[in-house]
């Protein structure tokens, strides 16, 4: 598997950029990657198009806010990134659009950005900026609810992932991706498999229903670690995805958490329901891959 080679790190100047550049800066020094600071200059048209402003107004606008992006870029955590190869880039347009653009244009191992949220809904909240980016992005991209409330030290190593499969044809590529991450730290690996939840009645047909699911997925799973070639800590549970697994998550003390979202049919299909929910309620970062 490719290692991350370039990681590409939005940013916007917030305390929530300020906490993904830790992270950013924690796989760029164990992977030896280079750095990719992007920031994304909304056109003054987009704010004003619908207002009487003279084209010269906009335009000296627009200058002095370029002028003062790249200042400020130049400057975004210059003293704590030294030592990291860093390459820093103002571009024009749509955030989403332009993000998803210049990750395939340098070929982006992976992205790493804030969901959007304040005040005590953040937890439920998605971005729409971040959800185009889930999306449309060709590369694993590494989100979370609450960075910026994440002390200094959570970024600066892995002890325990956690990885979450629906063993449908994204599997393998997500619990590769999740046994290399865990092999460069060194941290315990656990995958964990939901099934549907449990019939009310329990009768005896329906408990043995539950115990033969049980066991062909614990099969499942573990024909899934010897393809991937990676070992791994099992949990199989029923119920809801979205609270099994963010419960897990939480039990493990996760520090970060692994899913799919390439295939087209399954619980983390293309970022369907569950899968934005497990982003918006995971205790810990959640990768997309």
């Amino acid at each position: 598997m490719q290692l991350l080679s370039k990681i590409l790190l939005p940013v916007d100047f917030s305390e929530r950029s300020v906490a993904a550049a830790r992270y950013a800066k924690t796989l760029a020094g164990r992977f030896g990657s280079e750095l990719l600071i992007l920031h994304v200059l909304t056109p003054p048209q987009y704010e004003f198009g619908a207002l009487e402003i003279g084209g010269s107004v906009l335009t000296e606008l627009y200058l002095g806010r370029a002028e003062q992006a790249s200042a400020d870029l130049n400057a975004f955590l210059a003293a704590e990134l030294e030592g990291i190869h860093v390459r820093r880039t103002v571009v024009e347009g749509d955030p989403a659009s332009k993000i998803v653009e210049f990750s395939r244009q340098e070929s982006a191992d992976i992205i790493i950005m804030p969901t959007h949220g304040y005040g005590p809904f953040r937890r439920f909240i998605l971005g729409s900026n971040t959800a185009k980016v889930l999306h449309d992005a060709d590369c694993p991209v590494w989100t979370g609810v609450h960075l910026e409330q994440a002390p200094p030290a959570a970024a600066d190593s892995l002890r325990s992932i956690l990885c979450a499969v629906d063993l449908g044809t994204q599997s393998s590529k997500t619990l590769c991706w999740a046994g290399m991450l865990a092999r460069e730290f060194g941290a315990l690996l656990t995958v964990i498999h939901v099934t549907a939840p449990d019939p009310d009645s329990g009768d005896d047909s329906e408990v043995n229903w539950r115990i033969d699911v049980r066991e062909s997925a614990e099969r499942e799973l573990q024909r899934l670690e010897r393809f991937v070639n990676v070992q791994a800590d099992r949990i199989v549970e029923s119920g809801e995805p979205p609270k099994v697994i963010c419960s897990a998550a939480q039990r493990i003390e996760a520090d970060a958490l692994v899913i799919g979202r390439g295939s087209a049919a399954g619980v983390f299909g293309r970022l369907r329901t569950n899968a934005y929910a497990i982003i918006r309620q995971s205790p810990c970062p959640v990768v997309s891959v």
